[in-house]
């Protein structure tokens, strides 16, 4: 059996590596328009209503699922920046 890449492979392996590409251009996009969004609110803290709350917490705990898996979480470190940051709602 050769190890060569047969036309299939191929065509695989690009494909995958221009939505890696893609993906990470438009994260880099996400970020800077995180960033102007964050310097138009000139340090005033960012009002969330409960249902929003809800969303990010349940994106967060996605996110920190697969990080976990893939070895790159510690889950007890975000647990602590959460309960610091935000104190419990009663």
């Amino acid at each position: 059996m050769s190890r060569a890449l047969d036309p299939f492979r191929f065509v695989l392996i690009a494909v995958a590596g221009r939505i890696n590409q893609r993906q990470l251009q438009m994260i880099d996009y996400l970020r800077e328009e995180n960033r102007v969004l964050r310097e138009q609110l000139d340090e005033q803290r960012l009002l969330l209503n409960d249902g929003q709350h809800r969303r990010l917490a349940a994106k967060a705990i996605l996110m920190l699922a697969v990080l976990q898996k893939c070895g790159r979480a510690n889950p007890e470190a975000g647990e602590n920046h959460h309960s610091a940051a935000a104190p419990p709602r009663q």
